[in-house]
């Protein structure tokens, strides 16, 4: 049996739980999945088709017991044990340097360490190579991010007053240096934002893109295989792309292009390199055909991101260990893609009635392409970016019409687009391999359940109408598992029996909580009984 470690992102359920319930090998039989290799077929990459009663897949993944809590790092110390203990008979390392030399992502943002205190750390990684000369090490490391609200949530304590200030004062510096007209705005930004909020700000900045570049030594030096450095909440002008320009001239001067992928992204990747891992690990390559809603979807530039979706999606479906191809017979497996043409929207803002959603995008047909794919034969993974923040109700209702929830090969529509196309990615890849598993299946309710149920209508109500009689608001609802958790599971119960109705007597919800004790996520487990 194969052994992967990962290093999570965090300890939210979508960096801590998602790789793991969607890869970990519960199966002790073990065994791979045959391959289909009949000589007269058009892919010379073609994967099995029929159903599987059991993960297939042989291989185990090991993570550590505990993390931080939000702010709170994760005791680098014990992270360091962990890794020298697990690594040492392992096949393959997928891990997050943010939380190696941080303490997780939150912390990436917070804390005072100096290059040389963090630069230590990161020396970890030569000992596991050192140790285990067949361990590949797969990681991904953030550019830190400036978001354009005024939240001290996931930010340092100031943000709250100046966090929008000190994003736009980014955006002007930026645009300053490529000659762009700023005017005296930044001057009068300057003189708002308190002189020790930016230089602490700034200084981070300046110590977290100096690790960017030392790892990029790393993968340079041979001690990591493969690298992705995803942007968190990116813009196409601010602090974040400044330092992204550094990061990219740097991989293009040392000629890495084919082994460090930059592109919007977060909280999907571990699951995007666990595919990678698999894909590798069994010699295949799987072709991907990209099926959009609309013709206009792929120049669209999804909201908290940088570049169009086209454009993300090749960088996505590479960094999953794929190809894209654009041939429907072609392909292993088919990626369909909800998203608009020109302007993509909050989940909460449903129903849409505008031109982008309804005249120049074709739902109906969507699903009819995706139906008779799955008629066919073909695998079909949806990526539900319709909307930001959770999925496209009207989409998760021709579903569940036409009876094709349980059929698709995966299913995500939660966050930003690149979390969901990554988490859609990752699903489809290892369905060519164990197919109609109980992991996917299990994965698969919960994806309706959080993403649509959740994201897209719970979380909405119970924000407008409990909340603050409760005495409790968006960022603070007291207790992991409290009334909110409570009150939270109900609704969902009646947004399975309501809209899920297809499937509703066979799904069962174990647990819901609050993870970080606030209104943006949960955790959730949940089954699909057969």
């Amino acid at each position: 049996m194969k052994k992967i470690v990962l290093l999570p992102l965090d300890e939210r359920p979508c960096n801590y739980d998602f790789p793991y319930k969607l890869f970990h090998n519960n199966n002790s039989s073990g065994g791979l999945a045959p391959f289909n290799n009949d000589s007269n077929l058009v892919s010379p990459h073609k994967f099995p088709v029929e159903k599987a009663s059991s993960c297939n897949l042989d291989f185990q993944i090991v993570r550590p017991d505990k993390l931080g809590d939000k702010k709170m790092p994760a005791n680098t110390a014990e992270i360091q044990e962990f890794l020298k203990k697990s690594c040492k008979a392992a096949d393959a390392l997928v891990i997050s340097i943010d939380t190696l030399v941080y303490g997780g992502l939150i912390p990436s943002r917070l804390h005072h360490y100096s290059v040389e205190e963090i630069q230590e750390r990161l020396e970890i990684i030569k000992e596991l190579k050192q140790d285990n000369e067949n361990l590949k090490i797969y990681a991904f490391h953030c550019i830190m991010r400036c978001p354009e609200n005024s939240s001290d949530d996931e930010e340092p304590d100031y943000y709250e007053n100046c966090g929008a200030e000190i994003h736009k004062i980014g955006e002007l510096e930026h645009k300053g240096r490529l000659g762009m007209e700023v005017g005296e705005e930044l001057t009068d930004l300057h003189k708002k934002v308190k002189r020790e909020y930016l230089e602490d700000y700034t200084h981070r900045r300046k110590v977290n893109l100096a690790m960017n570049l030392l790892t990029l030594d790393y993968v340079k030096n041979g001690y990591i295989d493969f690298m992705i450095i995803p942007q968190d909440d990116s813009a196409k002008y601010g602090f974040t792309a400044m330092d992204q320009e550094i990061v990219r001239e740097k991989i293009n001067n040392d000629l890495l292009q084919d082994q460090v992928l930059m592109y919007p992204g977060a909280d999907e990747v571990a699951m995007t390199l666990l595919a990678r891992v698999v894909n590798k690990m069994n010699g295949r390559t799987p072709n991907i055909y990209v099926k959009y809603a609309s013709i206009h979807a792929p120049y669209l530039i999804p909201a908290y991101e940088d570049r169009t979706l086209g454009e993300t999606l090749k960088y996505q479906i590479m960094a999953a260990g794929c190809i894209q191809t654009e041939s429907p017979t072609e392909a292993d497996l088919i990626l369909a893609v909800s998203a608009p043409a020109n302007e993509m929207l909050e989940a909460s803002a449903q129903p849409v009635k505008n031109q982008n959603y309804c005249v120049e995008r074709n739902l109906t047909e969507f699903v009819s392409y995706i139906e008779e794919q799955l008629n066919q034969g073909k695998p079909v993974t949806i990526g539900d970016n319709s909307f930001v923040n959770g999925a496209d109700l009207e989409l998760i209702a021709l579903l569940n019409k036409r009876n094709l929830l349980m059929k698709v090969a995966g299913y995500a529509g939660w966050n930003t687009s690149s979390n969901t196309l990554g988490t859609a990615i990752s699903q489809g890849v290892l369905y060519l391999y164990r197919n109609n598993c109980k992991e996917h299946r299990d994965f698969l309710v919960e994806r309706y359940i959080e993403d649509a149920g959740y994201c897209a209508v719970v979380r909405k109500y119970i924000i407008q109408h409990e909340l603050e009689k409760l005495g409790m608001n968006y960022f603070d609802v007291k207790e992991s598992n409290g009334i909110v958790s409570v009150l939270v599971r109900e609704k969902l119960q009646e947004f399975v029996d309501s809209k899920l109705s297809s499937i509703a007597e066979k799904v069962c919800i174990n647990q819901v909580y609050m993870p970080w004790r606030r209104m943006f996520e949960i955790g959730l487990d949940a089954s699909y009984k057969i």
